[in-house]
Order: structure tokens, then C-alpha cells, then sequence
């Protein structure tokens, strides 16, 4: 997740602060109750203020630890009281830039940690998960098991074919289902990632497989930056073949 540190970032996400931080900004009725409280949103401005205070307080939250909430609210409420600023805007422009690019460093850090820990992991499954009765390993790495037969042509390279799927990490965690779209996906092979084309192409139609994809033949060090997957991820695909539209 990256940080957005521009000026108007800031100054949300300073508002974001104020609104969390109980008696720190003027009372809105009963908006902001005492900490551990329940807090009642009795009026639409409330309602509005509450929001804004949540989606501000996720976007805040790998910077949680670098920043002072009182002096947050402090500082907001010196701009809106239109009193002298403690910082100059060139100061502020300068504190901006130099916290930008620690947080992407920090981020960076975390991200290629991660991608070493699931290249491990994920390298640990595919050794046992390759020894499992019913599963073949290919000379790509892409594992695979026939869950049922079809039969027929097989796609090719260029084919376009029309499949349901189901995509999960190694813990289970589902990132894509096409039976929760009305429709079965159709899907160009020579634009899906090199794991599923190879696998495709094993399959005839009314076959469904299931597919374990190294991060090699996946989406690689860098996942889906932003997206479900994270860096160097094991896929695990559930495919039925239904048609091959095009081959």
C-alpha cells in the first residue's frame, strides 16, 4: 500500500487524526464518545464525519507509528483557526519528501521479505505437495491432478478458451472466482500467465483440473502490486473446461 504524502493527503489525513482522537477537535453532539465508549451518530454531519474518519484512519495505518496525534490536531487546528503555522511551507515540503521516501523504503523492505518468506514456503509445499499420489509435476514446475476427465481436442498456444476457475494462496485464501460472475470466463491463452497456459493446454474439454503455479510461473516477484497476491505466491487453481471458443 503506498502513502500518498501530498499536500491535501496531509491535511486529510491530519482531519482523520483529529476525529479520532477524543476531545482533541470541538464535540460534534454525541460524534466522538470517551475512549472504549459506543459512539452515537445522531445527525447526517455526524454520520459524514465518522465516515471520513474511518477511511482516513485505514489509509493511515502503515504510518500509524511515525505520527503524534495531538500534535495532529494541534496543527489543524492552528490552519483553521488561521493562527501562524509552526512550520514554513518550505519546511513542510522538505519534512514531506523525506518522509515519502522513508516510508517507500520501509514498504520495499517489507515487500522483498515477504517475497523470500513465500518463496520459501511455497518451494517447502511443492517438494511434499510433488510426492502426493494423482499429482504430476512438469518440466516447467507446474503441478497438476486430474480431479475429471474430458475429452476431445486439446487448446493450443493461441487458443481462446471458456473455463470456470477458481484461484487461491496456499492458505486458502480465495482472490478469484468466476462462478460468483454470471457467466463462465473466456479467456486468450497467450495472455494469461505461464502456468495456466500450460496447464490449459493439458486439458481437453469437460476435464477439471486442479493446478499448484510457482511463483516462477505466476505472477513472479512482484504479485499483483496493490492486488490479492502478494510477491513470489504459490497459486492454486481449481479449472473446468468447458469450451475451447477459438483455436
Amino acid at each position: 500500500m503506498r502513502i500518498s504524502l501530498r499536500k491535501t493527503a496531509l491535511a486529510m489525513a491530519a482531519a482523520s487524526a483529529v476525529l479520532l482522537a477524543a476531545g482533541c477537535n470541538k464535540p460534534a453532539g454525541d460524534a466522538v464518545a470517551a475512549a472504549g465508549k459506543s459512539t452515537t451518530l445522531s445527525t447526517e454531519k455526524d454520520k459524514i464525519s465518522y465516515t471520513i474518519g474511518m477511511d482516513m484512519a485505514k489509509s493511515l495505518e502503515p504510518a500509524k507509528d511515525e505520527v503524534d496525534v495531538d500534535v495532529l490536531a494541534k496543527a489543524i487546528k492552528d490552519v483553521w483557526a488561521g493562527r501562524e503555522a509552526a512550520l514554513t511551507e518550505e519546511q513542510a515540503n522538505e519534512i514531506r519528501e523525506t518522509f515519502t521516501q522513508k516510508m517507500q523504503a520501509q514498504q520495499i523492505t517489507e515487500m522483498l521479505a515477504k517475497g523470500r518468506r513465500n518463496a520459501e514456503e511455497g518451494a517447502r509445499f511443492l517438494e511434499e505437495n510433488g510426492k502426493k499420489e494423482g499429482v504430476t509435476t512438469t518440466a516447467s514446475g507446474l503441478q497438476y491432478q486430474v480431479l475429471e476427465q474430458g475429452s476431445g481436442a486439446r487448446p493450443g498456444k493461441q487458443s481462446v478458451v471458456k473455463v470456470h476457475y477458481k484461484g487461491e494462496l496456499l492458505d486458502g485464501t480465495v482472490f478469484d472466482d468466476s462462478s460468483e460472475r454470471s457467466e463462465p470466463a473466456t479467456i486468450p491463452l497467450a495472455q494469461v500467465v505461464p502456468g495456466w497456459a500450460e496447464g490449459i493446454q493439458l486439458m481437453t474439454p469437460g476435464s477439471k483440473y486442479r493446478f499448484w503455479i510457482p511463483a516462477s510461473l505466476g505472477y513472479g516477484e512482484q504479485g499483483t502490486p496493490g492486488g490479492p497476491i502478494p510477491p513470489n505466491a504459490t497459486l492454486v487453481f481449481d479449472v473446468e473446461l468447458l469450451e475451447i471458443v477459438q483455436r
